[in-house]
């Protein structure tokens, strides 16, 4: 089973992509910002990394930017895609994203299909890739 972390210092936009992840059949677990983000990573074990990280940008302590940075750094999670979900919606915001090594930025709020597609997409998880493209078609 996929398994995703949600970094964001909102309660609610945890909560919200929580849900909507967890419906649509991944694991999932939250850090309110960066540094508890790389403190998970760093205490997980090695058999059991996350698959995918969606992160806010603005956060108290480490914001996504510096995260996302600070992730690619670590060998045994360069790979691991990244979706960026901010309500930051200037070019300049998405050009610094992709610059520190996100894979796709979308602007919050996200519409569950949409967030659930793209996630699909990032994992390589067809089924519910097909199923949140029927989805947003209905």
């Amino acid at each position: 089973m996929n398994r995703i972390l949600v970094i964001d210092d909102a309660a609610t936009v945890r909560m919200y992509h929580r849900k909507i992840l967890g419906d649509a059949g991944w694991q999932t677990d939250e850090a309110i910002n960066g540094l508890e983000a790389l403190e998970k990573i760093g205490n997980q074990p090695s058999d059991t990394p996350f698959d995918l990280y969606v992160v806010d940008i603005n956060m108290p302590k480490m914001d996504g930017y510096t995260f996302v940075r600070e992730l690619r750094r670590h060998a045994s999670a360069q790979q691991t895609p990244v979706m960026m979900v901010s309500t930051e919606s200037q070019s300049h915001d998405t050009s610094v994203a992709f610059e520190a090594g996100a894979n796709c930025y979308l602007i919050k709020p996200a519409k569950p299909q949409e967030l659930v597609l793209t996630a699909a997409l990032l994992l390589g998880d067809g089924p519910a890739a097909i199923k949140a493209a029927e989805g947003v078609r209905a």
